[in-house]
């Protein structure tokens, strides 16, 4: 019998796919990017390894097309809400 697979995502900013105990989701409410510590939140989300692929998908406006809104606000703070630890990405 074969074991069970864990869920993946895979990381707006590097691209790179893991499983989702290793990556912080984020999710829009009220038309701005919120963290989602428990990853429980209703909606579309999206997942970000560390802070430095939070800056990377910030600098390319990956969360926009990728929660498939218009318009996006993303407050500065969030970026020191997300783990600065270093992944393999």
């Amino acid at each position: 019998m074969s074991e069970p697979t864990l869920p993946t995502r895979t990381c707006v900013g590097c691209r790179n796919r893991e499983s989702r105990g290793q990556l912080t989701r984020l999710v829009v409410i009220d038309g701005e990017l919120c963290l989602d510590p428990r990853a429980s939140l209703p909606g579309r989300g999206v997942w970000v390894h560390n802070r430095a692929c939070f800056e990377r998908a910030s600098k390319r406006n990956t969360f926009q097309n990728a929660l498939r809104v218009k318009t996006l606000q993303v407050p500065s703070a969030l970026a020191g809400q997300i783990p600065a630890e270093e992944s393999d990405s």
